[in-house]
């Protein structure tokens, strides 16, 4: 391990006067990339500049301790810093063990988050519309921006199915973990014998795909137009600006209609669909990682039931990791970053094992 950590320092220090290099940074393109590269090897270089200031606070601490004219009370004293420091090394090697893991190349992308009401009707349609608002309230806490791409609703202020772009630095290294089904225990206001109905909703993380990523043969699309429904004022039912693509080899099919724009629509739909076909293909290339070794937290699967929201109990449990929380407000108010940090510290551990498991 710390073969590899000197060599990333070496690394870091070129790619520092490479930065500063006039000529370097005439290529912007190739600037931006190595700062990029700078930028990821920082956090794991101070930590282990870190951890070597403590190595060498125990080398000088252990010499002064061999100095015959070193008095008892400033060897109590270095026998502290000893120790302290000693202690400092064990939290930080396993640190750094952390920031070595390989680094999922999704993490720093942007997300679109995929709503669909499952099982259970309008409670289900109900459900999808908090899940929206949870993400949205824990984006904006985040200072993330979330733009809508498509959104279809039913009266009673519940939503069929919404996809909305969330983007922000680390996006999808946070959210990542909340695909597969949620479901929700809870009695409707229109239940009037107070029982408790089960519903399900479906949700889909995926990484913001850009035509460097995955090509998109225009040849393989058919893409329909037709008038937009639904909220819109005099604008519905005028114009043909709501789009329709259709992926033949796959049959994925996106649809966009919140813009007023046919254009705006048409690029809007184009990045889902992207993004979809780009999931699909990294889901592959997971499912054959998975077939050798589990390796993650739960299987990243849509149709995984990964979590319960029981509002007669006030918990919220989480089935991949057996955490459950008894505040279940805060969570509907997208207060969720205690379970995606215990998901996180969790798929961490289990790479760390893994990982001893193959040295």
């Amino acid at each position: 391990m710390f073969d590899k950590l000197s060599f990333i320092e070496k690394q870091h220090e070129e790619l520092a006067a490479k930065i500063s290099d006039p000529a370097v940074m005439a290529d912007m393109d190739n600037w931006r990339k190595l700062c990029k590269e700078h930028s990821d090897m920082t956090p794991i270089v101070e930590k282990y500049k870190e951890y070597k200031m403590n190595m060498n606070t125990i080398e000088d601490a252990k010499m002064m301790l061999d100095d015959p004219e070193t008095d008892r009370d400033f060897k109590e004293m270095l026998q502290d810093e000893i120790s302290e420091a000693k202690a400092n090394i064990e939290v930080i090697e396993g640190e750094l063990k952390i920031l070595l893991l390989p680094k999922d190349p999704n993490d720093d992308k942007n997300v679109i988050v995929e709503i669909r009401g499952g099982a259970g009707g309008d409670e289900a349609a109900l459900f999808a519309a908090d899940l929206y608002r949870i993400y949205s309230m824990y984006a904006e806490s985040k200072r993330w921006k979330t733009e809508v791409m498509n959104l279809s609703e039913i009266g009673i202020g519940g939503i069929k199915e919404v996809s909305f772009m969330i983007e922000g630095q680390g996006a999808y290294s946070r959210l990542k973990y909340e695909s597969g089904v949620h479901r929700v225990q809870r009695v409707p206001e229109t239940e009037s014998q107070g029982r408790i109905h089960t519903s399900t909703v479906t949700v889909a993380v995926l990484p913001e795909a850009e035509e460097v990523d995955f090509e998109i043969n225009p040849a393989d699309l058919q893409i329909d137009t037709y008038r937009a429904s639904g909220a819109g004022g005099q604008h519905v039912n005028k114009t043909e600006s709501a789009i329709r693509i259709t992926h033949i080899p796959t049959g994925v099919i996106v649809e966009c209609q919140d813009e007023r724009s046919q254009h705006k629509n048409k690029d809007k739909a184009m990045k889902v669909l992207r993004s979809r076909l780009y999931e699909a293909e990294l889901q592959k290339q997971q499912d054959a990682i998975a077939a050798d070794r589990k390796s993650q937290v739960g299987t990243g699967d849509r149709s995984e039931r990964i979590r319960t929201y029981n509002f007669p109990q006030g918990r919220v449990s989480d089935h991949r990791i057996g955490l459950t929380l008894y505040k279940i407000e805060a969570i509907m108010n997208g207060d969720i970053d205690e379970i995606i940090d215990a998901l996180i510290t969790t798929d961490q551990s289990e790479k760390l094992k893994l990982q001893g498991a193959e040295d």
